[in-house]
């Protein structure tokens, strides 16, 4: 008898200590705006292909022709991976267009949506949760 009471109390701890994880993640509205999409070109600069959330970031020329690095996230490593990403999907120095919203605080930092290369494929880059929807 005394088993079972260990054997239960266990069980509920580690189903306790499970949702950890699922609570410390952030929602797409708290740190992203959902009314402020964007769409940007230009050049890789840098991938950082770790968890939660991989990220890059491209060189973008604005109007007056000043360059300005932008830091997109996408999702983990892993579910990139189920959708056909690999770690070198993105080159280093070749030019992408990018699809997402801005970010609700700092400057030039956003959630990817899609990604396009320059031979026009497109991956996407967030899980529909990550989106927002």
């Amino acid at each position: 008898m005394m088993k079972i009471r260990w054997v239960g109390l266990a069980v509920v701890g580690v189903c306790c200590l499970s949702t950890v994880p699922v609570l410390a993640h952030h929602s797409f509205a708290a740190q992203y705006d959902a009314s402020k999409p964007i769409e940007l070109k230009g050049t890789l600069t840098k991938v950082d292909w770790t968890n939660p959330h991989a990220r890059f970031y491209i060189d973008v020329k604005d109007g007056s022709g000043k360059v300005e690095n932008w830091n997109f996230e996408m999702a983990s490593p892993n579910v990139l991976m189920r959708n056909g990403w690999k770690r070198d999907t993105l080159k280093l120095g070749s030019m992408i267009s990018v699809t997402g919203f801005l970010a609700r605080q700092g400057e030039r930092m956003a959630i990817a949506g899609s990604v396009t290369g320059s031979d026009g494929t497109s991956l996407f880059a967030s899980t529909q949760t990550d989106l927002g929807k």
